[in-house]
């Protein structure tokens, strides 16, 4: 079987019903501790986006061992192997933790039940990879085959994204000062990708939406398996600006005519967005090695 955590930004319903067990992160807001709600509740990323509209800023941190721990020992009655795929070591050391959790286990219960794999994905890119892995264990492969494609796959999922506000992008360091500056000032969308490592690099830069919507697009013509004959899983996530994905997904779907199923938009989840704000939108798809 295989398990994951909810900075995958797909519903929970999807999990929940194909069996997956979730670790959920927590984010605080207000003086309260959340749990990230991953679709749960229709109102949770309303009152999310309200209340960081007063600045009223957000704040996360990693799962520690403790819960991993806890969270491995309850799959173990499941009596099955377990490959666990990780939030991206790019964005938090959080899996340094699972690693050192899935040791204890297996060497308590004496066996290698429990696998850990850093996934270097993010938000959908992370969604996309855990659906191909259970896609393929549903399909007949086995555990190790999946393992080694799943760890094929993880660097060459593409993470193309552009932001219309660089505020929380500086604020969790995700980007250096001097670029979230720049872009405010002068009304500028940087674009973005996560690296082999699975950190953010802003590369290059537009002015308005309407041309960081077009290189989007631009750079997954360049970058999918396959070109514009991509027949792959593509997934959209927005932080509050649907309309921006919507004329995305469109785009996406009249240059690209042979994706498997249809590009769906999701919503960037709490925890992704305490650290992206409102006016993101990131495209998601298998593509060549991302670069070192």
């Amino acid at each position: 079987m295989i398990s994951c955590e909810s900075t995958t930004d797909i519903e929970y319903s999807y999990f929940e019903k194909r069996k997956i067990p979730v670790l959920f992160y927590h984010y605080t807001l207000d003086g309260q501790d959340f749990e990230d709600n991953m679709g749960r509740n229709s109102k949770s990323l309303k009152d999310f986006y309200e209340k960081i509209s007063d600045n009223i800023l957000p704040t996360t941190s990693q799962i520690n061992e403790f819960d991993y721990l806890e969270f491995f020992k309850g799959l173990l009655q499941y009596e099955k192997p377990v490959m666990h795929i990780a939030f991206g070591s790019g964005m938090t050391p959080s899996v340094n933790n699972a690693v050192n959790a899935a040791e204890k286990v297996n060497k308590e219960i004496g066996e290698e039940r429990i696998t850990v794999i850093d996934s270097t994905c993010s938000c959908g890119g992370y969604g996309l990879l855990v659906c191909m892995a259970y896609e393929m264990l549903a399909g007949g492969k086995t555990f190790s085959e999946t393992k080694e494609r799943i760890i094929y796959l993880s660097r060459r999922v593409q993470h193309q994204f552009f932001s219309t506000d660089m505020k929380y992008f500086k604020r969790s360091g995700r980007v250096s000062g001097a670029t979230a500056t720049v872009a405010s000032i002068l009304g500028i969308c940087p674009i973005m990708h996560l690296d082999y490592d699975g950190k953010i690099i802003a590369y290059d830069k537009v002015r308005g939406k309407k041309k960081a919507l077009k290189r989007t697009l631009d750079e997954m013509i360049s970058h999918a398996e396959n070109g514009t004959d991509y027949n792959g899983l593509c997934f959209i996530n927005h932080s509050n600006c649907y309309p921006d994905a919507l004329i995305l997904k469109k785009d996406v779907e009249q240059t690209f005519p042979n994706l498997k199923g249809k590009v769906v938009i999701r919503d960037i989840g709490n925890i992704v967005a305490s650290h992206c704000g409102p006016g993101t939108v990131a495209l998601f798809y298998i593509g060549d090695e991302r670069e070192k």
